[in-house]
């Protein structure tokens, strides 16, 4: 075994030019923010805590720049330069530019932009191993522990692979800067392309090591990545963890008098000189409050839900509208703990009704009546509402949903 008898140098290079939005979101997946931050600047963060003094190259795409800026803590030994249109490309331009600094490292750490996630015991088992055996590459890996099996195109089972031996290869992977330089610079100029940065010291024939992976250092790629990784980040931190995610949601609806006997507000019926127009029942209350239940899990608004041109809705109660939404704030993994309608009109006179209004909404959602409000107030004669043409009615929705990051 050969020891080092100093500490190896390291720098890093973090590629991050690719064009990869399968995450959503319209962007790409390392400038997306998760637990408030974005998932470039957290992998940046990982390594200045561990090393606060190492040089760190940070590859980007050439349309990204301003993006980058507004997306990162900077500091003396932050350095960004543009890459290419493939990784391997992006991760030459990086050592490259790692290379040409005064003082270049020994060895180098490349790291997948999308991996916020590494802890710094798994980068001091990648560093500890360079001590060991300075000569040797090593990336992190985790044992396959499913059954493989391979297919045809047609999605049919034509072997089970044999997962003895097998690991899932993650980042940082490291190796002597001088040594993955020179491979990279070989291989920009060969057809063939090597799915990380360890491939090119195995054709060369040269060792690299596995050390010990961490489940939690996963690549966030897809939207499901993300929701991982938010709930990984909610499982490490105890304070987030003892926060709620309380989400208020607010609505407002108005419909028009026109001569009638009764109106409907909040699902009871009131004798009245005129009635609402609309193509359901027009019970603007519940319509308001309907908008507030959606606006809670940000699913648009109640014409989206119940369009005003389906003539299933014609003359329709609107107590269904609002429980369509409370069913859909509850799939969501929310809890509705309460609801407020407010009124604008002249007449008729709401405090007559109120307790048969809380009453009637807190039947619809399943909420104790203790936990609903009604409430109005005129418009002073100003107005359409003043001169009696219609009822605005607003609304606010309380929900509660599991402790998740904001």
């Amino acid at each position: 075994m050969t020891t080092l008898t100093e500490t190896p140098t390291i720098g890093i290079v973090i590629p991050a030019a690719g064009r990869g939005t399968r995450a959503g979101q319209g962007c790409q997946k390392a400038y997306r923010r998760i637990g408030g931050d974005t998932v470039l600047n957290r992998v940046l963060k990982l390594f200045r805590s561990w090393n606060t003094n190492c040089p760190i190259v940070i590859v980007h795409h050439g349309d990204d720049t301003s993006l980058l800026e507004a997306s990162i803590d900077r500091d003396s030994n932050v350095y960004t330069t543009t890459g290419g249109v493939e990784r391997q490309a992006s991760v030459l331009q990086g050592l490259r530019f790692l290379c040409s600094l005064p003082k270049s490292p020994s060895h180098v750490f490349i790291h997948d932009a999308a991996r916020p996630f590494a802890s710094h015991r798994l980068l001091n088992d990648v560093l500890e191993s360079l001590i060991e055996q300075p000569s040797t590459g090593v990336i992190p890996a985790i044992a396959v522990s499913d059954t493989l099996k391979k297919s045809d195109s047609n999605g049919l089972i034509k072997a089970t692979v044999p997962r003895d031996g097998l690991f899932r290869a993650q980042t940082p992977q490291a190796f002597i800067l001088q040594t993955i330089l020179h491979l990279h610079e070989m291989a920009a100029t060969s057809t063939s392309s090597y799915t990380d940065d360890a491939s090119l010291l195995e054709e060369a024939g040269l060792p690299v090591r596995i050390v010990q992976g961490d489940s939690q250092n996963i690549k966030l790629t897809y939207s499901y990545d993300f929701k991982e990784g938010e709930r990984l980040l909610l499982a490490n931190s105890p304070v987030l963890a003892s926060v709620p995610d309380v989400r208020v949601g607010h609505g407002y609806d108005t419909h028009c008098l026109v001569p009638g006997d009764e109106i409907t507000l909040c699902g009871v019926k009131i004798p009245h000189t005129s009635t609402l127009l609309g193509h359901s029942d027009a019970d603007v209350g519940l319509h308001a409050l309907t908008n507030a239940f959606l606006g809670t899990i940000s699913a648009a608004d109640i014409g989206n839900h119940f369009s005003p041109k389906d003539v299933r809705w014609k003359g329709a109660s609107s107590d269904q509208f609002l429980r369509h939404a409370a069913e859909l704030v509850k799939e969501g993994g929310g809890i509705i703990t309460h609801c407020d309608v407010s009124f604008v009109c002249e007449k008729p006179r709401i405090s007559e009704h109120r307790d048969a209004m809380r009453e009637s909404v807190a039947g619809i959602v399943g909420l104790d009546s203790s936990r609903v409000s009604v409430k109005a107030g005129t418009n002073e004669r100003n107005g359409f509402v003043g001169r009696e043409e219609g009822i605005v009615a607003f609304a606010t929705a309380t929900a509660v949903f599991p402790s998740s990051l904001l």
